[in-house]
């Protein structure tokens, strides 16, 4: 698996492996209005697309999108902060490093634009997610928790950078 910025032909597919990652969760039912957005994340402006790639061959695994400071940021408040957004393994490739791998490669990227801060959100249901951020070193800032909608909760991690050596990657 190799680690790299997702490809102009590939926004597609990227997109439509979010949207599956997330309905394999239960967090995107049908008729959602977030499967655009969702589909359009990260693709324009300054933002930066990476996706986990099978040496084989096989397609892509796996997505994150660091987000760059804009004040329209769901959590970063500054542009010493960043967010991370539209992290998404398809659901065969979970369980086996593809996030783990993603995650560090997005620190590695918002270490070398000088980031700060990495912040993201995550849904209380998202178990899995949570115990990879806190395993890699996130913590938990419920002060910046949010609703973006009825019966939608956002629970807020962040990470302090520099923090690339203590993630336990070659």
């Amino acid at each position: 698996m190799i680690i790299r910025d997702a490809r102009p032909d590939e926004h597609a597919a990227v997109g439509e492996l979010r949207v599956t990652a997330y309905r394999a969760l239960g967090l995107l039912p049908a008729g959602s209005g977030y499967a655009e957005p969702l589909r359009a994340l990260g693709f324009g402006g300054g933002d930066e697309v990476l996706v986990a790639a099978d040496e084989a061959g096989n397609g892509i695994l796996g997505t994150v999108t660091l987000e760059a400071f804009v004040p329209a940021n769901e959590l970063a408040k500054d542009d010493t902060e960043a967010d991370i957004r539209a992290f998404a393994v398809i659901p065969s490739a979970q369980g086996h490093g593809v996030g783990r791998k993603l995650l560090a490669a997005v620190i590695e990227r918002a270490e070398q634009r000088g980031v700060r801060r990495l912040r993201l959100c995550t849904r209380p249901e998202m178990e899995a997610a949570q115990h990879l951020y806190t395993t890699i070193g996130f913590s938990r800032t419920p002060e910046l928790d949010f609703s973006p909608m009825p019966g939608v909760t956002l629970q807020a991690y962040e990470l302090a950078l520099p923090h690339t050596e203590q993630i336990g990657l070659p």
